[in-house]
């Protein structure tokens, strides 16, 4: 099976890592073995520096902790979102550790909660879908930049 790699374009990457990793508990990733800093990695591949973030030097991209889950690129595009997204992430915060559904009650408070940290962080709240008589609650979000994802 083929890995894969997310890549969500962007105006600016090291403040969508630093508000990713909260979405996704996931950590910035290292440069490449030999590299000091990511945008040496970058100048060593033909980069010129007018397309670096030489005031940071911070890193462009996520990896999951216990490499599970794909690596995450936020990669710089001149442009800025102008329309729905044709494909989001759906975030499960209201699972156990296998991947199962948590009774609604729960699920809903974990939801709720993770939702609050993400708005203080920057996101903006789209919708909530709260149906208890279907055991249902979801909320979808929008990233900094206005990429939607939902809370599960």
């Amino acid at each position: 099976m083929p890995g894969i790699q997310i890549v969500i374009d962007c105006a600016d990457a090291a403040r969508l890592v630093e508000f990713w990793s909260l979405v996704l508990d996931y950590v910035p990733s290292p440069p490449p073995e030999g590299f000091e800093t990511w945008n040496d990695w970058y100048r060593s591949v033909g980069v010129p520096d007018e397309e670096l973030d030489l005031t940071r030097d911070a890193t462009d991209r996520l990896m999951d902790p216990a490499r599970v889950g794909p690596p995450i690129w936020f990669q710089p595009v001149p442009e800025g979102k102008t329309v729905k997204n044709r494909l989001h992430l759906d975030v499960y915060v209201g699972r156990d550790e296998r991947g199962d559904k948590l009774p609604y009650a729960e699920r809903r408070q974990r939801v709720r909660a993770k939702a609050d940290l993400l708005i203080a962080a920057g996101a903006r709240e789209l919708r909530c879908e709260d149906a208890p008589e279907y055991g249902r609650f979801s909320m979808t979000l929008a990233d900094p930049e206005g990429n939607e994802f939902c809370l599960a």
